[in-house]
């Protein structure tokens, strides 16, 4: 095991002023007492979106697993997150089938959450499947087709989703809809879809492809290529609209303009979002969402957001 992060909230600051004087032990236990619902344990806990994470974990009152895995490189941030005082040990690659095992036998009700990185991402699905664990990824990237194909044939639960947030997941499913609905509405206009995200994203936004998908059923032809991503300041302060305090410190802002071939007629969607609370809540219904089919024995394995929001999931 590796150095220790700081990675959820404790109740209140007299409760954090407190469990930093206990001993390493005995702060262990506030974390890890017994809670209704599932054990979650959040990889990584050194990234922002893990961070937040982590917090809204000990905000539902829901057991917070003191270990997370991350890669060695992240290691190294470890000094610089941290809140409340509330140790969680991370745990490298070398020694995370050795975790795994100590963790299994002591949380028989763990749900693992991923905010990694997406070149690690299809490979931690394998390692969640092969050890049968139950997962909610939220991390994008990587290759998304051979992730599905391989958790679906490994038969183990997963949710699986680009984005967290109920809200916007509640817009594509809109969007989704009307592409069933009105299939090729759209024939003949233009889109042009401009996503703006943190410096540090630095692959293009799961949403905005997901959101292009149905769009391409409305009829407008459009590639994951072509959508444009708005990295700096300038562009995302004067022509995105995103408040300067949050350019770094966390945002999600997309427009999808669709056009008509003479310009007459524009039509505009957007959802900006700022911060990572709401995707950080939502993460946490389908950690629960996730446990309770797990607990059923639910037929399906295999969920995205979509699932959670039809299930009524949320609290």
């Amino acid at each position: 095991m590796s150095s220790l992060c700081a990675a959820a909230r404790a109740p209140s600051a007299l409760a954090a002023s407190a469990s930093a004087r206990l001993p390493r032990a005995s702060r262990r236990a506030m974390v890890v007492c017994a809670a209704q619902g599932p054990a979650i344990m959040v990889n990584s806990c050194t990234g922002k979106m893990g961070h937040a994470t982590a917090e809204a974990v000990v905000r539902a009152g829901l057991t917070l697993v003191p270990y997370s895995l991350t890669g060695e490189s992240e290691a190294v941030a470890v000094g610089n997150v941290g809140v409340s005082g509330i140790p969680v040990e991370l745990v490298g690659p070398e020694k995370r089938q050795q975790a795994i095992e100590k963790i299994k036998s002591e949380y028989p009700d763990l749900v693992l959450i991923d905010y990694t990185l997406p070149s690690v991402l299809n490979g931690n699905a394998l390692f969640y499947c092969d050890n049968k664990l139950p997962f909610v990824m939220g991390t994008t990237g990587g290759d998304r087709d051979k992730l599905l194909a391989d958790v679906k044939a490994s038969g183990n639960y997963a949710v699986i989703a680009p984005n967290m947030g109920k809200q916007i997941v509640a817009f594509q499913t809109m969007m989704e809809l009307m592409a069933e609905q009105f299939p090729g509405c759209f024939t003949g206009y233009k889109l042009h879809v401009a996503e703006s995200h943190q410096r540090t994203k630095v692959d293009t936004s799961g949403t905005a492809k997901a959101v292009v998908k149905s769009l391409n059923k409305m009829g407008l032809p459009y590639t994951e290529e072509d959508i444009e991503k708005v990295r700096t300041v300038d562009e995302q302060v004067g022509r995105m609209g995103v408040p300067e305090q949050w350019v770094d410190a966390g945002h999600a802002f997309h427009t999808y303009t669709v056009t008509s071939p003479d310009g007459s007629v524009v039509l505009e969607f957007k959802h900006n979002v700022c911060g990572r609370e709401v995707y950080a809540e939502g993460t946490v219904d389908a950690a629960i969402f996730l446990h309770r089919q797990v607990k059923a024995g639910a037929e399906q394995r295999l969920y995205n957001m979509i699932d959670v929001l039809s299930a009524g999931a949320m609290r």
